[in-house]
This record gives C-alpha cells, structure tokens and sequence, in this order.
C-alpha cells in the first residue's frame, strides 16, 4: 500500500509529448517497459563497469548493474511504502549515457567536449530517452514521464555547483538545459522519494558488487577485508556460524550479509525520518529540501574506508590502470578522426551530419555515436580506423553503436 508521500500515478505531471493512457499499465510501468526495450539498454551489455567488457564473463556489466540497482530500489522502494515502479525505471534507466570504458571513457570525453559544452553521462541519459532513441512515429526519445524525467537528471540530488548554489546558463551540460527547455524539470529542487531510493540503490549495488569483483579478480583477497568495517565482521560472523566453509561460498555468506547491513540501515533512517514528518504528498518530500534516503552516518563513515580501500587495490590497481589508459586512448583518437571526417560516421547519421550549423553541433553528434559505442565495438572500430586492420591491440570482437 503506497504512503501519503508516495508518487501516485494518477497524479503524474504527464509527458511532454500527449498520448492515450494504457488500459493495463500505469505510466511508470510504461516508463519502465520503454528503457527496458530501448536500444540503449541493450548496449549496456557491453559496456564497462569496472573490467573492461572482455576481461571475464563474470565481471559486472552496466547491464548487470543497472539490473542489480533495479532490484535493490523496489526492494527499499516496496518497504518504505513508495512507488516502486517509477524507482524502478529511474534506476534501469540512471546508466543508459555512460559512454565505452567505464568513467576513463567519460573523462576522455569530457576533456575532448570542453570546446563544446562539456559531456556528462547524466545529462547524456536525458538526451537519450528524450532525443537519440528513435523508434516511435509521433515523437523522438521515449516520451517518458515527468516524473522519470525528474529522477534521471536528480537522482543524486538538485543541479547546484560545489558550494550548493543553483547552475546557471551555460554551466548546465547542454544536454540538461536542452531537455529542460523543452520540459522543466525542477533542476534546483530535491527530486521525488523514489529518485532518492534509486540513487541509494546504485550506492549499495557497486559497494556490494565491487567488493566480489575484486575479490574474484584476486586485486585482493578475503584477508584484505577482515581488517575493514562492516567486512570484517561479516567474515567473522560466517566463521563463527559456519567454520570451514568452502571459500565461494564463504565470500558470498560474508558479502550478502554486507548487502543486508546496507539496506537495513536506510530502511532504519528513513523510517526515523518519514516517520514523524508530516507528509500528505509527494511533493512534501520535495519540499523537505534534504535528502531524505540516505545511510546513517556511522555507516556512510565506514562505507567510505572501504570506498578508499577499493579505490586503492581495485580502481588503481596497475593492471586496471594500464587496461583504462590503453582503452580509453582509443576514444581519445576516434572522436577526433569522425570530427574531421563526419562521412565515416554510418548511413542512418548523415542525415544529422548535414544539418549540423557549426562546429559544436558536428561535435555533439560525435560525441552522441562515440557515448553510444560499446566496449567491444569501440575497440573493433579503433583497430579499422584507425590502427588499420592488421593491427589488434586487443581481441577482435563485434558489436554496434547503431542509432538510437
């Protein structure tokens, strides 16, 4: 049963783009329905998390990602009385602009974007649902909800600089302020309860999936984390109730009772502060003007000693650090070669290539098809543009970046 703060379907602002409601799924699950069988879903498959997409099979993915923060933010999203289908959708959708290679491949694309507005994977999500995915006759994008909208560019919380302060003109990502012309999203404002689940759900699901990545990695072993907080005393409660268990079964024993700490402790904090609120709407949450779901402080200080930990032996860990550099070297010369030479980009761009206006509209449509790009296909394309066709740096793998 959804709470007073919960957001109601039948309260939705609606979409920018006028069409009949369903007879049998409420907005937020047609929201939901639309990522799932956007071509930019798909593409997560193959594009980095931590491992480079051929490294291993059972490295996580940002498909694998996404699916998994999904799940975590109907879990909390159910529990806390929220809507769990529009923090569904947020989440499944919160990934979909991260480009080839993981955030080296973001920053390569920052730094060759500066001339152009810059390059942000959220704002790249909304240009996504809203403009590249083409697939419907009466509009472009997938003409999701406000409400969707809203999460998507939020989630982690108002659009403000460092210090607080609201973005102005130019300092939004063009991306951003394009959607927002066309669709005000609030950018100044806390987001919905439900945004807030799917961005706590993305922290739990990389703490708790980086730690077994590492693990199965062996850029540190079950010894490195005894000494850590929440870790630590997982492995030492499995000993002590299961002594000489097998070791795979050991870490995941240890590791899904680091998850539950996790998600019981937001459930435990936004119990205490939803419950004495008087909230009558889904809008109160946004006029709370803080983050509501959130972890404790006890526990968000010890998540950050093992964030330091693993930034230390798993995200620059030398053989991670020489893999990335090698990769993301590779959007470093690709942007810059279908910049000067527009006519390598396929078929179905041109069309959008001829009615560039400038030098930065040119670029954004590069920078379009190279964030659209997955790993695989972004080393394949490297290897005939640019290295020649002898020359393979890496395993020679299929794979389309496709239009949207």
């Amino acid at each position: 049963m959804l709470k007073a703060y919960a957001t109601r379907p039948e309260e939705s602002r609606g979409r920018q783009h006028r069409e009949a409601m369903s007879t049998f799924r409420s907005p937020f699950q047609r929201d939901r329905d639309r990522i799932i069988h956007s071509s930019a879903f798909r593409r997560l498959k193959h594009k980095t998390q931590v491992f480079i997409e051929h490294e291993g099979d059972y490295y996580r993915t940002r498909l694998t990602h996404s699916i998994e923060v999904a799940q975590v933010a109907r879990t909390l999203a159910g529990a806390l009385g929220l809507n769990t289908d529009l923090a569904e959708a947020i989440a499944l959708a919160h990934d979909l602009g991260h480009p080839p290679f993981g955030h080296t491949g973001e920053d390569a694309l920052c730094d060759l974007m500066a001339p152009y507005g810059g390059f942000d994977h959220n704002a790249q999500a909304l240009r996504i649902v809203t403009k590249l995915e083409r697939h419907y006759a009466d509009f472009d994008g997938l003409n999701l909800t406000w409400e969707t909208l809203e999460g998507i560019a939020k989630h982690n919380g108002p659009v403000t600089d460092r210090d607080g302060h609201p973005l102005k003109g130019e300092v939004i990502p063009y991306a951003l302020a394009e959607c927002n012309a066309g669709f005000d999203l609030e950018l100044h404002g806390f987001a919905s309860a439900e945004a807030q689940v799917a961005a706590i759900a993305d922290d739990i699901a990389y703490n708790h999936h980086d730690l077994h990545d590492g693990l199965r990695s062996g850029l540190f072993t079950e010894a490195d984390l005894m000494d850590l907080p929440i870790t630590g005393p997982a492995f030492a409660e499995v000993d002590r109730l299961y002594p000489g268990l097998e070791p795979m079964r050991r870490r995941h024993e240890a590791l899904r009772r680091v998850f539950g700490v996790m998600v019981e402790d937001v459930l435990l904090v936004a119990g205490t502060r939803l419950g004495p609120a008087d909230l009558t709407s889904a809008q109160d949450i946004r006029d709370l003007r803080l983050k509501i779901i959130r972890f404790s402080d006890r526990l968000f200080r010890e998540l950050k000693v093992i964030r330091q930990f693993l930034f230390t032996h798993m995200y620059r860990a030398p053989s991670v650090v020489a893999m990335r550099a090698q990769v993301t070297g590779m959007v470093r010369e690709l942007f810059p070669l279908f910049l000067a030479r527009p006519e390598l980009l396929p078929g179905e761009w041109r069309r959008d290539v001829e009615a560039a206006r400038s030098e930065t509209e040119l670029a954004r449509i590069v920078a379009d098809y190279v964030a659209g790009m997955t790993d695989r296909f972004a080393i394949q394309e490297h290897a005939r543009l640019v290295l020649g066709e002898g020359e393979r740096p890496l395993d020679p793998i299929e794979g389309s970046a496709g239009r949207r």
